[in-house]
């Protein structure tokens, strides 16, 4: 793991047969892994700080990147920062492949893919079925879930999709979020409070 940027985002180095997915790109994180072979960059989500270094990662590993067809969008959209109010630009990154939801084969390891908007249009959380691991993206963290204030949030898309695909997942699966620390699905369905 690597926590990157003024909002401390979290990106995740997964060991697969065939090589290293990244999952997503914060700033510092080109840097972070140059001894690292990245041989594939995954973003959960379109947001600035989930792809910083997204461009420059993949120019300097050569790697493909892979994301929802949505967020292809949000991130080609230069002005979509200055629109919120934030003074920043982020270099696009082309996908080299779009993700949907269900299962699939990456470097040789086996991964669901679950959609779940609601803090982002074509939010995506990669789930390990094999290590019990959720990669949730601002979808799910200890003791909260993604903000939905921002464009394209919903508040009950979210909660829904969290309900309906991620708090069935067995309850010792370990979420990995964006931000802060790791936490399991048992701990976030019997606590979380925005999830009672």
């Amino acid at each position: 793991m690597f926590t990157g940027g003024n909002l401390e985002t979290n990106c995740y180095l997964i060991p697969c047969p065939e090589g290293n997915i990244l999952v997503d790109a914060p700033e510092g994180s080109a840097t972070a892994f140059e001894q690292k072979k990245v041989s594939l960059l995954l973003l959960t989500h379109g947001h600035f700080d989930h792809v910083w270094d997204a461009a420059s990662l993949a120019s300097r590993q050569e790697c493909p990147v892979v994301m929802h067809s949505v967020t292809q969008d949000i991130v080609n959209d230069r002005n979509l920062l200055r629109r919120i109010g934030l003074d920043l630009e982020v270099t696009p990154v082309t996908a080299t492949s779009f993700l949907s939801e269900g299962q699939i084969t990456l470097l040789g390891k086996t991964f669901s893919i679950f959609e779940v908007p609601g803090h982002c249009p074509g939010s995506l959380c990669l789930y390990d079925s094999q290590d019990g691991l959720l990669y949730g993206g601002d979808v799910l963290f200890a003791g909260g879930v993604g903000r939905w204030d921002l464009p394209g949030g919903d508040r009950d898309l979210l909660l829904a999709g969290i309900r309906s695909k991620l708090l069935p997942l067995p309850p010792e699966t370990v979420v990995l979020p964006g931000h802060g620390p790791s936490t399991t699905i048992g701990r976030e369905k019997t606590s979380n409070p925005y999830l009672q």
